[in-house]
């Protein structure tokens, strides 16, 4: 008698979701699914409003990642409004823009790895739910939680000071920045006493890439094979291959590092890449149109940027970068829990751009704004913390927005989180009759090595706990557990 699992909400992820696994007659995995439950539609409800609150309006998509919709949406607007498509505004408005991005992509990173993976990694995905949190984790390792809580408080001053708040600023503007960085700001996070300066940050950014490696190096088993399968990755670069978060060319390369997609710009994005819509999720799932929806789906984020990128332009990052693209021989990494090491040593990366940003005498003078020739559409890409994000505006003839196209990181990790679960459900529950918490957390950490924000990718509101229910052949409930 054949059996369906369904795990309903996930947790420590940020939206709503359930996943579904279907056993055969002999109790094996023959199907698995994430389901995205629900909708909120906020591509429409933008519509007919004017095109310069964008910016801040996308924010209320998710107030984990406010910034990274604030800045795709006003390079979007950028075109709009004749500034260009990422190069063309004054250097104190890239680099202060720049310098919100690189704050976003450092505490968004530490509150992940910090507060939602390292107690997995510290307590093991069978230790006891109850100390298996960030409280046990300051019980246990102290400095490790102090450094995730300060890690993160020093990226959102970063972001106040550049965006004029924590979550939902203001200072990324349709072709520009409405401000600078004082003198006494820039100072603070240069000269600030430990441990708020940016050579502590960089310190303890590093500190956390030997955490991993070390635990990498104790479990290799466990993060090398946990979740592992082929996929093509997808990520801007510099047009030099340079990794770059903030803008550049659409580039992807398949399992083996051959390029698929020939850093393109990303303006033309729609002549290559597709949506499907399947009916069990609201969620869609992109892919390369040349390579169809079966084998054109692809992965995004740190670890797809990691194996797009030539090299990173920031030493200690670049030093970490070797190393890990030596462990797979130079070849692109398709383990899920590497997923964390790549994030790391992007948190690094962002430290060391913070620090440069911040030692740069454009952000505290020069020229806030450009604008030239308005068009009535324009596209903006970012690498959010997630992976790639695409905000595409149309505008009619009295400013207003007509269409609106968000394709988010989550959005596009659909397939990648779904091979992961099926992978996860495959190795730990074929064979079982019931469900276990470890077995219900095994499914959790696949998702969690992802960072998915559901909210973003579906327009959904609040917390994502999980429920697990098991089904026979015919559809009638066995077991049911929920968190």
């Amino acid at each position: 008698m054949g059996h369906k699992i369904t795990i309903e909400p996930v947790t420590r992820v940020e939206g709503h979701g359930k996943v579904t696994i279907h056993l055969d007659d002999d109790g094996n995995v023959y199907q698995s699914r994430l389901h995205i439950v629900e909708f909120r539609g906020f591509e429409r409800f933008v519509q007919g409003r004017p095109y310069w609150e964008m910016p801040v309006l996308v924010q209320r998509l998710c107030g984990i990642c406010p910034v990274s919709h604030h800045l795709a949406a006003a390079k979007a607007l950028d075109v709009i409004v004749g500034a260009g498509t990422g190069d063309g505004l004054t250097p104190t408005a890239e680099k202060m823009r720049r310098l919100m991005h690189y704050g976003q992509i450092f505490q968004s990173h530490s509150l992940h790895f910090f507060h939602l993976a390292s107690p997995d990694i510290v307590f093991g995905i069978d230790g006891d739910p109850v100390t298996r949190n960030i409280i046990g984790i300051a019980m246990q390792n102290k400095d490790l939680a102090v450094q995730g809580v300060m890690m993160r408080k020093f990226g959102q001053e970063i972001i106040e000071a550049t965006a004029g708040k924590k979550i939902h600023g203001t200072g990324a503007i349709p072709g520009g920045i409405n401000k600078h960085l004082t003198v006494e700001e820039r100072d603070r996070f240069l000269k600030g006493p430990d441990p708020v300066n940016i050579d502590k940050m960089i310190g303890w950014s590093q500190e956390a890439v030997d955490f991993f490696k070390d635990y990498h190096h104790k479990n290799k088993d466990f993060i090398d094979n946990f979740s592992v399968f082929p996929s093509n990755h997808l990520s801007l670069v510099r047009k030099d291959g340079a990794m770059d978060l903030y803008h550049g060319v659409l580039r992807a390369v398949d399992p083996e590092g051959k390029k698929i997609l020939h850093d393109i710009d990303y303006q033309d994005y729609l002549s290559y890449i597709d949506e499907e819509v399947r009916a069990w999720s609201y969620m869609k799932f992109p892919y390369l149109k040349e390579y169809g929806k079966r084998e054109g789906w692809y992965t995004v984020g740190p670890l797809a940027r990691l194996n797009t990128a030539e090299f990173i332009p920031t030493p200690l990052a670049q030093k970490e970068f070797e190393v890990f693209k030596s462990y797979t021989n130079g070849k692109p990494n398709c383990m899920s829990m590497h997923m964390h090491w790549a994030r790391l040593i992007e948190v690094l990366h962002a430290a060391e751009m913070m620090k440069e940003l911040l030692n740069d005498p454009d952000i505290t003078e020069g020229k806030l704004v450009v604008k030239g020739n308005k068009r009535n559409e324009g596209i903006g890409l970012i690498e959010a913390p997630r992976g790639t994000l695409f905000h595409h505006y149309e505008i009619n003839g009295k400013d207003q927005i007509i269409m609106a196209n968000l394709i988010v990181s989550t959005t596009n990790n659909n397939q990648p989180m779904n091979e992961a679960v099926n992978f996860i459900a495959r190795n730990y529950i074929s064979g079982k009759k019931e469900i276990t918490e470890p077995m219900l957390n095994a499914v959790e950490v696949g998702i969690r090595a992802y960072d998915p924000c559901l909210s973003c990718a579906t327009h959904a509101f609040g917390q994502m706990p999980l429920e697990i229910s098991l089904y026979d052949s015919q559809n009638n409930l066995l077991d049911r557990k929920r968190k």
